[in-house]
């Protein structure tokens, strides 16, 4: 059913109930995992350590894309991991097409802004935008 399964995650608790919810189809459909960061734009991320410049959102994001990949390891689910800039449903959208996933698992709402009861702005903008099955998941737990 499913061959590839992209799971955008931002670090939230949410963004962790897709993960979750993620591998367990990929267990089911021996699918692989595709783990996606995105360092938005938007944000004002990039400081100076030493000499060197560095973007702290896009570093931020190779440590949860490395955290979700061992949990997909020790799981026996393939994974591939990329950190990627940009607005982020649309690096989203784009990296579903790109890569060609057959469904893309993202949490109700991230880390942005107030908590929310309804879809974040990031994936309702993806499941308005993208022709990809797309599935929204919430938290895991509420209190």
């Amino acid at each position: 059913m499913y061959d590839a399964i992209l799971v955008p995650i931002d670090g939230s608790d949410v963004a962790e109930a897709a993960l979750e919810h993620a591998l367990s189809l990929a267990t089911e459909t021996d699918a692989t995992v595709h783990v996606l960061f995105v360092a938005d734009t938007a944000q004002d991320s990039v400081t100076v350590v030493g000499t060197d410049v560095v973007d702290a959102l896009v570093r931020e994001g190779q440590s949860v894309v490395e955290r979700a990949a061992a949990t997909a390891a020790d799981r026996d689910v393939p994974v591939e991991t990329a950190v990627r800039q940009g607005t982020p449903a649309e690096v989203i959208v784009d990296y579903a097409g790109e890569v060609g996933v057959d469904l893309v698992v993202l949490g109700t709402h991230g880390r942005g802004g107030l908590r929310r009861y309804l879809l974040g702005s990031v994936t309702e903008s993806v499941l308005r935008t993208t022709d990809v099955p797309t599935l929204a998941v919430g938290p895991l737990d509420e209190e």
